[in-house]
């Protein structure tokens, strides 16, 4: 709901004075309701701010402090019925925001945490990837039970640093998650707290001095050798086969594997694909098919899998670690996480580790080993964020300075 307020030129009197009207555009209809209380001058009236000016000291009083709080009320008012049809269901007829206009204007003076974060994930619905309402929806139920689990009650007024303190001891030694978690959950509640912070919903500005960083972790990925190998495995299953080729094929080309979903016959060109990519919203992306892509391509070109055949990530992520483990991807990998300052190692054979996001990996690093420039594979894969895309950049330039140590250093 859009609201603007006019004053009424029509209606001007003898000494140039005009009421006011406010304007409410809600789905495509313009509601209009005069404002009775408000007098003002054309010259006292600023239409950009929306507000009466002060008059200067040679007028007479202008009430623009009594008439611009009615404004405010007003305003006010208009976010509370538009809020309260959200959260209830009720669709915002001309009838029914005139008739809860006309009640008694009352602002609330705080607004419900989880209410309030239950109307942030909805509304992102229509801007944001399932994914991420997902991770929404996560960080909403780690949250309740936060404050179910340690009696410390959410709200936007009483959420500040001691709170956040609390809010990682219990993650950390309760909950027993990793800092990069606890990364994302600071990042969703911070980004909830802005939201509602623009909406007015509350003033409370110290959630910005709240900070998670994020740690280093290991980039897995095939290396060309082992890529190739589970490229011509035979397996004993049309399954794992197309598990496989799956998997392949977004090492061949560096696609997510949400882009693979929405992947059509129509984005397939004679060499190359093109598409509109789903999480950075890149229209007519252009991606370059080598001679793999292209036989995977044809392999299921004129089946009922064209381009590709795909299945839920979920299964997927677990087939494809049967299908390295037959490819018998065993290289020991050893990874560090850490839980607050503890750090734990682990080490398992590669397999074990292998999931849809390591394909993307493996065609940005492998990319850069093989001689591509590096502002090619950028543009391939469309990384936004250079710290992202530098960490394939360092692993390819540690492969090349141990080749080198291999071959010309030994002789």
């Amino acid at each position: 709901m859009e609201v603007t307020f006019y004053p009424r030129k029509d209606l001007k009197n003898k000494k140039g004075y005009m009421p006011m009207r406010m304007h409410i555009a809600v789905d495509g209809c313009l509601i209009k309701k005069s404002i009775k209380e408000i007098k003002v001058l054309e010259i006292h009236w600023k239409q950009d701010k929306q507000r009466i000016k002060p008059n200067n000291s040679k007028e007479e009083y202008n009430f623009h402090v009594e008439y611009n709080e009615i404004l405010d009320e007003l305003s006010a008012k208009v976010k509370n019925i538009e809020r309260y049809a959200f959260l209830n269901n009720v669709e915002l007829t001309r009838e029914f925001v005139l008739s809860k206009l006309d009640e008694k204007i009352t602002v609330a003076t705080e607004y419900d945490f989880f209410e309030t974060f239950d109307e942030f994930i909805r509304t992102s619905k229509g801007n944001s990837a399932q994914r991420t309402i997902t991770g929404y929806r996560t960080v909403y139920n780690f949250l309740k039970d936060f404050q179910k689990e340690t009696n410390i009650v959410l709200s936007f007024k009483d959420l500040n640093l001691s709170v956040f303190d609390e809010l990682r001891n219990y993650s950390f030694y309760v909950k027993e998650i990793k800092n990069n978690y606890f990364a994302k959950i600071t990042n969703v509640l911070k980004r909830f707290m802005s939201w509602s912070l623009d909406r007015e919903y509350h003033k409370n500005i110290v959630f910005r001095k709240f900070s998670a960083p994020e740690d280093e972790i290991e980039v897995i990925f095939l290396t060309v050798e082992e890529l190739l190998r589970l490229y011509n495995k035979d397996f004993p299953s049309s399954k794992y086969e197309k598990v496989r080729d799956i998997y392949c094929f977004a090492c061949f080309t560096g696609l997510r594997y949400s882009d693979l979903h929405n992947l059509k016959p129509s984005n397939i060109h004679k060499d190359h694909i093109k598409l509109n990519i789903k999480k950075t919203k890149d229209i007519d992306h252009i991606i370059p098919l080598n001679k793999y892509s292209q036989e995977i391509l044809k392999k299921y070109k004129g089946t009922p899998f064209e381009p590709i055949p795909m299945i839920s990530s979920q299964k997927f992520n677990t087939y494809i670690k049967k299908c390295c483990e037959l490819a018998e991807i065993d290289t020991p990998v050893t990874i560090s996480r850490y839980k607050g300052s503890t750090r734990y190692d682990v080490t398992l054979p590669k397999h074990k580790l292998i999931t849809c996001h390591t394909a993307r990996k493996t065609f940005a690093t492998n990319s850069l080993i093989l001689g591509m420039d590096e502002r090619v594979v950028r543009t391939i894969t469309g990384h936004k964020k250079e710290s992202t895309f530098s960490k394939y950049v360092n692993i390819a330039n540690d492969h090349k300075k141990k080749q080198m140590e291999n071959s010309w250093d030994k002789l």
